[in-house]
């Protein structure tokens, strides 16, 4: 028979033994949690997406007002609207520029000159489908006649035009592939009447140098005015099966008054005395292309 103090004495190392091993299997299973994530709970869609973002966020995020975000990003995105994408106002304005350019010749309307050739370049704004304003530049090149070549005493001539002008142009069938317009303006007008005689100079090129006979200035006089410009023309859209494309080929002629001031006894440069009637007046027939 075992005394009552063996006996306590191993009633106490069972309790302690079985403590310790308690302890020991919590242990484990803490451990297996933390290395294998596939053994923790099952998050819903709602809780996952949330833990995600949180993530991705950085610490000021988080501790940002909500309502000062949602208004920056509501600003961003109007900014980006307003300047870029998303059919904003600077794609809009820019949909609504215009411009334009071609070349072609030149009859005369008026004695001072004879044929020759223009070309015009422009550009402007489309301020509806009908109706677009540009700002116009335009060189002619024509011929001087004979006579006033001969009253000068020169050999040859001509008259150079430079102009900038602005000038409405009205579609009458806006959407049709096949289109007319009316069109005509006024501006600024510089106009220069030289006299040529053939000259000998010397010219070189990367294979000869030698002397050659070509026209040189020998005389000339100008004149700063106004003018104005009236005509029609037509034009053919390419592409664009309901009439939105902006390209189109067009032809068109204008009647075209300079309102140069008369030149009487005029001696350019030596020359001969001159003569030239007020206003020079032209029919420049241009063919070009407008988007």
């Amino acid at each position: 028979m075992s005394s009552p103090c063996w006996t306590s004495l191993l009633r106490r190392v069972s309790v302690l033994g079985a403590a310790a091993f308690f302890a020991a299997s919590l242990a484990s299973a803490q451990s297996n949690a933390a290395t294998n994530p596939s053994s923790a709970p099952a998050l819903s869609t709602g809780e996952s997406s949330s833990l995600q973002v949180a993530d991705s966020m950085a610490p000021a995020e988080l501790f940002a007002d909500p309502a000062a975000a949602g208004a920056g990003r509501a600003s961003g995105a109007a900014a980006g609207q307003q300047y870029g994408g998303g059919g904003g106002l600077w794609s809009k304005a820019k949909s609504n520029f215009a411009f334009e350019a071609g070349g072609g010749f030149n009859a005369p309307e008026s004695d001072a000159i004879t044929y020759g050739g223009n070309f015009t370049v422009g550009g402007g704004v489309n301020l509806s489908k009908r109706l677009a304003v540009l700002a116009e530049y335009q060189f002619i090149d024509s011929k001087l006649p004979g006579y006033l070549i001969s009253e000068a005493g020169a050999n040859g001539g001509h008259a150079h035009i430079w102009s900038l002008t602005l000038d409405p142009v009205l579609d009458l069938f806006p959407k049709a592939t096949n289109d007319v317009y009316i069109t005509g303006g006024g501006g600024f007008y510089r106009k220069v009447t030289s006299f040529t005689d053939p000259t000998e100079e010397e010219y070189c090129d990367y294979f000869y140098c030698g002397i050659i006979t070509a026209n040189a200035v020998v005389g000339h006089f100008s004149s700063n005015q106004g003018g104005w410009n009236i005509g029609a023309g037509f034009q053919h859209r390419l592409g664009g099966m309901y009439g939105e494309s902006k390209t189109k080929l067009f032809v068109e002629a204008r009647y075209l008054d300079v309102l140069s001031p008369a030149v009487i006894g005029a001696t350019p440069n030596g020359l001969s005395s001159t003569t030239v009637a007020a206003d020079t007046k032209i029919i420049p027939v241009t063919l070009g292309i407008r988007f």
